[in-house]
């Protein structure tokens, strides 16, 4: 399925198969879509209602995706904010994820810039000297060596 036929298909209020969806998604985490096709389809899909198969392939679509980071150790917590509460409060799951590792769990903080908050976590670790490009060896290296770890989304998804 291209980008057309799905924007065509929800916006007429049709659900996607699994497979359609994993098209889709591939053309999407792949560049192969435009901003506005994008857009197009995910207004559209919001207007109709999202399935549980059509959020459940996108969210595998992703991990398959998704950059591996190899850590060492038996518990790891991400604390992934949203970049969009809607609220614009400070950026608490930076906060909470800085915390958990001072107690000394392994964080691998999942994050991006902000989206409709005051701030991302992107956007905070920036701001306090925080290198946001790393890649999944070096992001590994720093859970093991310091506990804590950012994945910028963007970097690691695609």
């Amino acid at each position: 399925m291209d980008m057309q036929q799905a924007i065509a298909q929800v916006i007429a209020g049709k659900d996607l198969t699994a497979t359609d969806m994993a098209d889709v998604m591939g053309l999407i985490m792949g560049g192969d879509a435009s901003p506005a096709q994008i857009g197009g389809f995910l207004v559209g899909l919001r207007v109709k209602g999202e399935t549980i198969t059509e959020i459940a392939e996108a969210a595998q679509v992703m991990r398959d995706l998704a950059t591996p980071v190899q850590v060492q150790g038996p518990h790891l917590i991400d604390t992934c904010g949203t970049g969009g509460d809607g609220a614009h409060t400070f950026n608490i799951s930076t906060a909470a994820a800085i915390v958990v590792a001072a107690a000394g769990a392994q964080v691998a903080k999942h994050g991006n810039r902000s989206v409709s908050s005051s701030s991302g976590s992107a956007d905070v670790l920036e701001k306090l000297g925080v290198r946001i490009d790393l890649s999944a060896d070096l992001v590994g290296e720093c859970i093991s060596k310091l506990g804590i770890g950012f994945l910028f989304a963007p970097a690691h998804h695609g």
